[in-house]
This record gives structure tokens, C-alpha cells and sequence, in this order.
């Protein structure tokens, strides 16, 4: 049956697997597909939601990539947001809701519809490796396949143990079991492994709640979507959310059950999501907050079950119920299933090169939650970057990496393998230096250039964006050119009031001003006319007015990054003996010793490594 030998075997099939695994295939490679239970491809193991602050910009780079998750987020879309308008452009984050069925659904399809790609239901016990190089991997039913390069996507299932209370189980989701023998080989082969935890809270049946007790959250009065292709349309209707809180009397229920809870009596050992704590965590550290938001968001369009966003826990079932009976709206509630918290095996992200190839067996990647990651969307990408660069090496060409000025996902890829984690990491635009460069609205523009060279962009896709990169610049250079009168300026800017003008400016400085919109330039005869002509559409709009407005920021940004990409092209040698460094610190020399960077520049990022080291370093390097 597996007489074969595959280009790329990816094991797990979830948001990671399903990216690395589309991407391989797509760049001709012959791929296969195993995981243990074909049914749950692309699960949303926790919220049925995609994007959000940071993610959303990792999502729309994913589909500027070639990567499916933009697309299948748009069909399965319930609800659609653009987080933080009220703020500038390099904040704006787009979410959806999402209908689990539908999603699960919709990248099942889409798999099987990729040329090149073969699929196996089985547990992945282990990897055949020979000489430094995987060679292939072994299944629990000693079944040998043979490839090039392997991707382990495992997600929680690593010796997955589940805890409600004080029971404990095996499993690496609700109702699946844990996967095992691949953290023991790779020990043994000499990589360093930790365990991680994360959790889920109940879900519910969404007829035995009160909604009219509870503030409505609609979605977005005017829609967008994720993905730059037309084959995606904005949602006509939307589903709406809605939000309740906690009270003192949740919190006293919630703490007679602490002695039983897993996180404070010493069953979990391993380290939580900082920034998506249970809610007993948050009981216990924020204890001058007399309530807390809960988020009540729907699974689906036609579906009753309820997914309750703030309220993660692993306390017993019988605690977790008597208190959500006591949050406003939730009087009735009754559980499809309680929460619940998960531990798992990952491994420090630093044993890793940028291509998330590993440093000590040849052909093996990692990708998503076995690298400490937390959320879809930061495991979907580097599952697509995991599966582009084993294709490459297959196909004997050039690795492919983003530098942190490029895309979120460069940070994010950057930030494990330099900095490592000790905790789930999850995105922030704050991670991002260059956050102004790497906007949501330009994606396409950053990297569609860069997939249509590796195979994955078709041409129609390229000159897509070729054309909404023209047609910008041109509505740039419109308002850089053209000139109003004072008489002409000055009734349209004293509507707003903002300072009138005493002779006549270009459109270019009235248009940068922060309270003046487009819609306001609109009332120029001259704009009106050229959107007239030119049949702009509002994607090219939206990419014309952050231009103007954002002009000096963007500029000042491309020079910084450009200053700091200078010591990117300051190679380190790869065998480079920092032990002769005796002017270095012991730290440095030790950190810089284990990840073994490849430029000035990434070793500069290497928490320990000061300024002071780095100047050592490029004196014996220019010797």
C-alpha cells in the first residue's frame, strides 16, 4: 500500500497540518496526509472564530501566501468585525465568526480537491531516521511510509491529558485520545521537550439561555472579508453575539470548588496562555474586579450550541455548572459539555531554523502548538511555511523566509526561534516593530509577489493586485498633484474644524490632515470626477487614504527596517566557535552556542545578547 516514497508526510491534519499540507502538494510535491482521525480536519478544537488583534493580519498573509485559511474563514463566516477602527490602520484587525460545521467542512473539501495529495487515518507513532535525516514515519500499526521530509503538526495531542476537577484522562481533544512515542523518540534523539497547557470552556445549549438579558454584539453594518480573491463575497447577513457578565456570587461559587481545581491543588504543572487565562485564574489574580466579561457566541448558523468566550475552566462540572446558573441569562443553562484544560508535550522553538526546519534531524519539521504556539491562526502559518520550505528542499531549491519587516508572520517565526517561549505565544501587533509596514489592507502587496515566484499565486492573482497597486499609487499621485483654492477648500475644512487655508495647497495636504476622510474630498468636484472615471474600488480607496495619511509614518519605517536589514546580510559562519570570544559574556557566548544564529541581526534579538556583545562579535567577524 505505501510502496511509495512521498515528497512530504505531514502528521496532524489541523490548522497547521491542513496549510502545510495543501501548500506542499499545490508546489507539486507528492504529499500525504496522516492523521488519527480524518473527521476532524481543520477542527476549531476551542472558539469558533478566526483573526482577531494580530491574527487577523496573520490570516489575510496567509491568503496573500496562496494559503487557504482566508478563504474557508470567508465561506464559514457568520459574523464579520474590523477590530480597533477607531484606532490607526496598522491596528485594524479583521475577525469572523465562524460556523465549526461549515469550516471543518469547507477545508475538508478543499483537500481533497488538491491535486498531488494522499490522505491515511492512523496514529503516527514514531520516525524513521537515518544518519541525522528522517527517512519516513511508523504507525501504531507498524505500517513504515518512506519520504523525504516529514512536518509534525501534533497540535495538544502529544501526550494530551485532559483535567475536569480532579479527574484526569489521557486525550488530546474532548472525545479523542492522546497521541504517543513520538516525544520519547525525539528525546532519545536529543531534542528538549516541555509541556504546555491550554483550556476550553463548556459549551451550551443555546435554547436554555435568555438572550433579551444580554447586550446584543452585531457584527460590522458595512462587511468585509479575508481573502483578496473575488471567488469570496461579503456576508449579506450576519449572526449576532452577545455579551453578559460574572458577579460576586459566580466568583464565591466558583472559589468553593478551588480546593478540587487542578490548577491550584498541583495535578497541572505546566504553563497557561498568559493573555486567555480560565476563569479561575482570573478570579485568583485580578481579585479587585467584582465581574468579568463573557462573550456568547454561536457555533453556527442553524446549530443550538453555544460557545461561552471568558469563561475557560477545569474546575469540576458540577462547580462549573452551578455558577454559569448564576451568570445574568444564564439561569436555565444546560451543558452539552463541560470545560475542560489540556496538557501536552511541545518543544522550545529554538531547536529550530527559520524555515521551522529542525537543527538536528535533517528533513523534519515542526509546525503550530509543538512549537508553543497558541491560537489557529499563529499555527496555520507556520504550518504553510513549514509545508512551502519541505517542498523547496525536495525540489533542491532556495529555503523561503519573511524578515520581521515583511510580514507578522516573520515576527512570529523570528520570535520562537530566537527568542524561544515559555509560554503559549500568542501575536500582538505590539510584537511587531515595523506594524505600520505590516498592515492588514496590504498584505497582497508584501507577499503575493513573493507566492506567485514560488508556484502557489496563479498569474491572474498577481496582476489582481498589480492592478489595485497602480490604480493606488495613481490616487495618490492625483492628490499630490492636484490644487485647490482657498474659496474652494475652505467651506469643506470649516465643516470639520479644521484651520482653513489663506492660499492655495495640493489635496495631498488637506487630505493628510487626521479629520478629513475621503468621504469629505468627495465634495471636490475633481475627486468626484476622477472616481467617476476611473471606477475605483473600496479596497483602493481605503489603500489611497492610508497613503496620504500615514505617508511620513511608512516612509520613516521603511528606513528604520532598511538600516536594521543591513545586519541581515552580515552572515554568521555556520561552524563559527564562539568559545574564542573571551570578551563576550559567558551568557552570550552560551545562548548564541545553543541557537546558532544566522545573521548579526537575529543574534542581536537573542534575549542575554547585549549591544556590547554584538560589537565583539562584528570585531572578530571583520577580522
Amino acid at each position: 500500500m505505501f510502496n511509495e516514497e512521498y515528497d512530504v508526510i505531514v502528521v496532524g491534519a489541523g490548522h497547521a497540518g491542513s496549510e502545510a499540507a495543501a501548500a506542499a502538494a499545490n508546489m507539486g510535491s507528492k504529499t500525504l496526509l496522516i492523521t488519527m482521525n480524518l473527521q476532524n480536519i481543520a477542527q476549531m478544537s476551542c472558539n469558533p472564530a478566526m483573526g482577531g488583534i494580530a491574527k487577523g493580519q496573520i490570516v489575510r498573509e496567509i491568503d496573500a501566501l496562496g494559503g487557504y485559511s482566508g478563504i474557508v474563514s470567508d465561506t464559514s463566516a457568520i459574523q464579520f468585525k474590523m477590530l480597533n477602527k477607531s484606532k490607526g490602520p496598522a491596528m485594524w484587525s479583521p475577525r469572523v465568526q465562524s460556523d465549526r460545521m461549515r469550516f471543518a467542512e469547507d477545508w475538508r473539501l478543499r483537500l481533497e480537491a488538491t491535486p498531488n495529495l494522499d490522505f491515511y487515518q492512523e496514529m503516527v507513532s514514531g520516525l524513521l531516521v537515518k544518519n541525522h535525516k528522517v527517512v519516513g514515519v511508523k504507525t501504531s500499526l507498524g505500517i513504515e511510509i518512506k519520504a523525504k521530509t516529514v512536518v509534525l503538526t501534533n497540535g495538544t495531542f502529544l501526550n494530551g491529558l485532559i483535567h475536569i476537577g480532579d479527574k484526569n484522562f489521557g486525550g488530546g481533544r474532548a472525545g479523542e485520545k492522546a497521541a504517543t512515542g513520538i516525544t520519547e523518540q525525539l528525546v532519545e534523539l536529543g531534542f528538549e521537550s516541555g509541556r504546555m497547557k491550554t483550556g476550553t470552556p463548556p459549551r451550551v445549549d443555546g435554547r436554555s439561555l435568555d438572550f433579551s438579558k444580554m447586550i446584543e454584539q452585531p457584527g460590522d453594518e458595512h462587511p468585509e472579508k479575508f481573502s483578496y480573491l473575488d471567488i469570496t463575497k461579503p456576508l449579506k447577513e450576519q449572526r449576532s453575539c452577545h455579551m453578559t457578565h460574572t458577579s460576586e456570587l459566580v466568583h464565591d461559587l466558583l472559589r468553593e470548588g478551588f480546593d478540587r481545581s487542578p490548577m491550584f491543588n498541583g495535578r497541572i504543572k505546566s504553563v497557561g496562555p498568559r493573555y486567555c487565562p480560565s476563569i479561575e485564574d482570573k478570579i485568583n489574580r485580578f481579585a479587585d474586579k467584582d465581574k468579568h466579561q463573557l462573550f456568547v457566541e454561536p457555533e453556527g448558523w442553524n446549530t443550538c450550541e453555544v460557545y461561552v468566550n471568558g469563561f475557560s475552566t477545569s474546575l469540576p462540572e458540577d462547580v462549573q455548572f452551578k455558577a454559569l446558573r448564576s451568570v445574568v441569562g444564564f439561569e436555565n443553562v444546560k451543558f452539552f459539555r463541560p470545560g475542560y484544560a489540556i496538557e501536552y508535550d511541545y518543544f522550545p522553538p529554538t531547536q529550530l531554523k527559520h524555515t521551522l526546519e529542525t537543527k538536528l534531524v535533517d528533513g523534519l519539521y515542526f509546525a503550530g502548538q509543538i512549537n508553543g504556539t497558541t491560537g489557529y491562526e499563529e499555527a496555520a502559518s507556520q504550518g504553510l511555511m513549514a509545508g512551502i520550505n519541505a517542498s523547496l528542499k525536495v525540489q533542491e531549491k532556495d529555503a523561503f523566509t519573511l524578515q520581521r519587516d515583511e510580514a507578522y508572520i516573520g515576527v512570529l517565526i523570528d520570535d520562537l526561534i530566537t527568542k524561544g517561549t515559555e509560554e503559549p505565544y500568542r501575536m500582538f501587533t505590539s510584537r511587531a516593530e515595523y506594524r505600520t509596514l505590516l498592515r492588514q489592507d496590504n498584505a497582497d502587496f508584501r507577499l503575493t509577489p513573493k507566492s506567485y515566484e514560488l508556484g502557489l499565486a496563479s498569474r491572474e492573482r498577481l496582476e489582481r493586485m498589480e492592478e489595485k497597486q497602480a490604480k493606488s499609487a495613481a490616487f495618490v499621485q492625483f492628490f499630490r498633484d492636484t490644487s485647490v483654492t482657498p474659496e474652494e477648500a475652505n467651506p469643506v475644512l470649516e465643516s470639520k474644524k479644521s484651520s482653513p487655508v489663506k492660499q492655495q495647497d495640493k489635496m495631498f495636504k488637506l487630505f493628510a490632515r487626521p479629520n478629513i476622510i475621503i468621504e469629505d474630498m468627495k465634495q471636490f468636484e475633481s475627486v468626484e470626477k476622477y472616481l467617476k472615471e476611473h471606477d475605483l474600488d473600496s479596497e483602493v480607496i481605503e489603500q489611497t487614504e492610508i497613503q496620504v495619511k500615514y505617508s511620513g509614518y511608512i516612509e520613516k519605517e521603511k528606513n528604520n527596517a532598511d538600516k536594521l536589514n543591513r545586519l541581515e546580510n552580515l552572515k554568521i559562519p555556520s561552524n563559527f566557535d564562539y568559545s574564542k570570544l573571551k570578551s563576550m559574556s559567558m551568557e552570550a557566548r552560551q545562548k548564541l552556542e545553543k541557537i546558532r544564529p544566522v545573521t548579526i541581526s537575529q543574534a542581536s534579538r537573542i534575549s542575554g545578547v547585549s549591544p556590547n556583545d554584538i560589537s565583539v562579535l562584528l570585531v572578530y567577524l571583520g577580522r
